[in-house]
């Protein structure tokens, strides 16, 4: 397969042309206008050292009508164990999402991508969603939103259940504000846990195109 390498231009391959392995592009960098424009074409960045910007067929998203949540979690949620904030903590819940955890010895989260979306947060195009024990990060989501588009990137949790509260309440932030497409790139066992399903690439980019169109937004 023919690799794009990516120069200045702030430009993007089709990512229809891309292989099975959905790799689109290599190079660039990390900018706010390139990442940007990433997402509204259906690509992603998934590592720094090179960058690559990816695509994969098939792709994981969330149906908001086949979200569902155990009666565990939901009794968690009617309890209010964790104290949930959006957009307080968006930093340190990167830090939390790159950090080791049992079961996962290396992340993708290089310091380059906790600068990057940092930026991308306080220009307010990225956003998270924090859970609290006291004043201890139990855990949190972040991602990206333009127009009805969310791109979940990453969770965590220190505590049983934070991540996915922090998803439960996520999900519902997103339906209250009308959004329409929820990516989660590729599904892992907790997204297919929730309802999580596959569709192809050619299907996500229509849905796509038709989500960035929508008046929504995360905050006000």
């Amino acid at each position: 397969m023919k690799i794009n390498g990516l120069g200045r231009r702030l430009q993007f391959p089709d990512p229809r042309k891309a292989g099975t392995d959905g790799l689109v592009a290599v190079g660039g960098d990390l900018s706010v206008p390139r990442l940007l424009l990433a997402y509204r074409s259906g690509v992603f960045p998934w590592t720094a050292h090179p960058i690559t910007w990816w695509s994969p067929d098939p792709r994981g998203i969330i149906e908001f009508d086949s979200f569902h949540i155990s009666r565990s979690l939901r009794r968690v949620l009617r309890q209010g164990l964790f104290r949930i904030t959006t957009n307080t903590a968006f930093r340190e819940v990167m830090a939390g999402c790159a950090a080791p955890a049992p079961g996962r010895h290396n992340t993708w989260i290089e310091p380059e991508f906790i600068e990057a979306y940092s930026r991308l947060h306080q220009l307010g195009h990225a956003h998270s969603v924090e859970c609290w024990l006291d004043a201890r990060l139990a855990g949190g989501i972040y991602g990206v939103a333009i127009g009805g588009f969310f791109a979940a990137e990453s969770m965590f949790h220190r505590a049983d259940n934070a991540s996915k509260v922090a998803l439960a309440t996520l999900v519902d932030h997103l339906r209250e504000r009308r959004f329409a497409l929820f990516d989660v790139q590729m599904l892992t066992p907790i997204t297919r846990q929730v309802g999580g399903c596959e569709i192809s690439r050619e299907e996500y980019l229509e849905r796509l195109a038709q989500a960035l169109a929508l008046p929504a937004a995360f905050a006000d």
